[in-house]
């Protein structure tokens, strides 16, 4: 038993590794393209394409966060699970948000799927965020 919890260790923190990896690349490049965007006058044009890599490395952090946890813990706990859904959504939502005026040039079928896209994202962020409330005031009576 004590070697496969050695092996989850092992695991978790190459995880974390490859997370934290991922996690200053992502920024790197997103400095890079923000410093290119500044050198060309042309930030105003990137503006939905650097909100989207800010929080895709958000994500990261929050699962290298969830990662962690576990790592502390030695079990899944859902509340960062459900934080790092939250966040995957809401990236979605800003981004689609941000196409809508590109979708009517693209016709009525692609603008129709971008709504209908949206209305299910809206209730998945209703979902997630009354599973965050629900959980948290289950561990306040668990206290």
């Amino acid at each position: 038993m004590q070697t496969l919890s050695s092996v989850e260790d092992l695991v978790y923190v190459g995880l974390g590794l490859l997370l934290t990896i991922a996690a200053l690349t992502l920024l790197v490049t997103t400095l890079k393209s923000v410093a290119l965007a500044l050198w060309n006058h042309a930030l105003g044009g990137q503006v939905v394409n650097l909100l989207d890599q800010i929080l895709l490395i958000l994500l990261v952090i929050e699962l290298l966060y969830t990662v962690q946890v576990s790592f502390r813990e030695h079990g899944l706990i859902a509340e960062p699970f459900l934080v790092v859904a939250l966040i995957a959504v809401i990236r979605r939502i800003l981004v689609l948000t941000a196409e809508v005026p590109k979708l009517a040039e693209a016709g009525e079928a692609a603008f129709r799927h971008a709504m209908v896209e949206l209305g299910v994202l809206t209730v998945m962020v209703l979902v997630l965020v009354s599973s965050l409330i629900m959980l948290q005031k289950y561990a306040k009576r668990a206290v």
